[in-house]
């Protein structure tokens, strides 16, 4: 059995031989491989037992595997060696199971409100405020807006009920005035809220970054109160359902952070906000060693965005998808699919916390919003995911012992978010 390590890199030898074994019709004779040659019209005879052997002339000057051998190999392997794959029956499939440091976790838990109030307040003292309108009545602050804005979707309490929650902050000092706790729908509706909360979801996550190394991109919906229809082509009549915002994200899979995310019409394709999401990351000073998408992300651009940060793509291929031209990205991971599935599964398996990461954001905060505008809609979406990350990082500052510190260098506490395209 072939033993080929991942590196990120591949041998030239073993890359030819991937071609090979990805293109070209390799059997067995009954007492030699027959592999064609990768350059002319000929085939060698090549063996790829304890003593490999092969009649090219790599192999004779060398005595190494050449391509031909590693080649056999690889579709010697793929083929379970001519014979039916064992399927144990018997073996009962035992679900995995991932201990917990429940003193820990239990203390995390039950000081998770008040130390949520205090990471949130900041948190927000990176906020540069923005200038006041010239004229007119003069705007609650910004950090204020976001405080108890952040603080309503922490608590789902409707707006009545959280007049005490505004109360409570006020008299702890994490806001200068008492507002109206209806007002704070009206917060959500600001457009300029927008930016901010975009930059304040990827700063929240930033004490993560020596934690974590591999991403996991995906999608989710929040339902609406809003209700549309629509012609059915399949059955031929109008049908309606519950709109949605759909939202995009960028998780890091050991501890489900969000690293940044993209929310765009209900309708939009999941493989483009791949590559901003990345760079968002990366900006952000997360190193990226592996990033796991499912199929949806599959694209050359896609590809080559994750290479170009030095990281590897575990992106599963179609059925339909080809090799590519010879040599390009695209057909090394096309070969390293093929060939090494059992390797890449196992790095691809993590993929499944991104899952998790949506199911906490909608088991903690709802999986709706209650929001009627098209702004505060996706606020709201904005909102349950800083107050996610606040809570992730509550919860590494319990169990992993690190520092939450969102703004290390004091000569730059101030969020320019105002000059992001959001």
């Amino acid at each position: 059995m072939t033993q080929l390590v991942w590196s990120g890199t591949v041998d030239l030898r073993e890359l030819k031989a991937l071609e090979i074994a990805a293109r070209s019709r390799i059997t067995f004779d009954g007492s030699a491989w027959v592999v064609p040659s990768q350059t002319g019209s000929g085939r060698y005879r090549v063996a790829i037992g304890s003593q490999p052997s092969c009649e090219c002339e790599d192999f004779q000057n060398r005595r190494l595997p050449c391509k031909h051998v590693i080649a056999a190999r690889l579709v010697h392997e793929r083929d379970h060696g001519g014979e039916a794959p064992v399927i144990v029956t018997d073996a009962v499939p035992k679900k995995p199971t991932y201990k917990q440091n429940w003193p820990l976790y239990n203390q995390a838990q039950q000081t998770e409100r008040d130390r949520f109030r205090e990471l949130l307040f900041d948190l927000l003292k990176g906020i540069e405020e923005p200038a006041q309108p010239k004229t007119g009545r003069r705007r609650t602050p910004l950090s204020a807006m976001i405080y108890a804005s952040a603080l309503k979707v922490f608590t789902t309490l409707s707006s009545r009920r959280f007049a005490c929650e505004l109360k409570d902050a006020h008299e702890r000092g994490y806001l200068s005035h008492l507002m109206n706790s209806v007002s704070v729908t009206d917060y959500m509706e600001h457009d300029l809220m927008t930016p901010y909360l975009h930059s304040l979801i990827e700063r929240a996550a930033t004490p993560l970054r020596g934690i974590e190394t591999t991403f996991a991109p995906d999608s989710t919906g929040f339902s609406t109160s809003r209700f549309v229809k629509w012609f059915d082509e399949k059955y031929g009549r109008e049908r309606s359902g519950r709109e949605w915002v759909k939202a995009h994200a960028m998780v890091g899979t050991k501890t489900n952070v969000i690293t940044a995310c993209v929310i765009e019409g209900p309708t939009a394709g999941d493989a483009p906000q791949l590559r901003p999401m990345l760079d968002a990351t990366v900006a952000n000073g997360f190193t990226v060693t592996d990033v796991v998408a499912d199929k949806a992300y599959l694209s050359h651009d896609n590809l080559e965005a994750i290479h170009g940060h030095g990281a590897t793509a575990f992106i599963p291929f179609k059925v339909n998808s080809l090799p590519g031209e010879p040599g390009s990205l695209w057909e090394r991971m096309f070969g390293y699919f093929q060939f090494r599935r059992a390797e890449f599964l196992t790095r691809y398996h993590q993929r499944s916390n991104v899952g998790s990461t949506f199911s906490m954001v909608k088991a903690k905060f709802r999986d709706d919003v209650r929001s009627r505008a098209d702004i505060a809609m996706k606020n709201e979406v904005l909102l349950k995911f800083l107050c996610h990350n606040i809570v992730v990082v509550h919860q590494a500052v319990a169990e992993l012992g690190i520092e939450a510190e969102f703004w290390p260098d004091a000569a730059a506490t101030k969020l320019p978010a105002m000059q992001r395209n959001c």
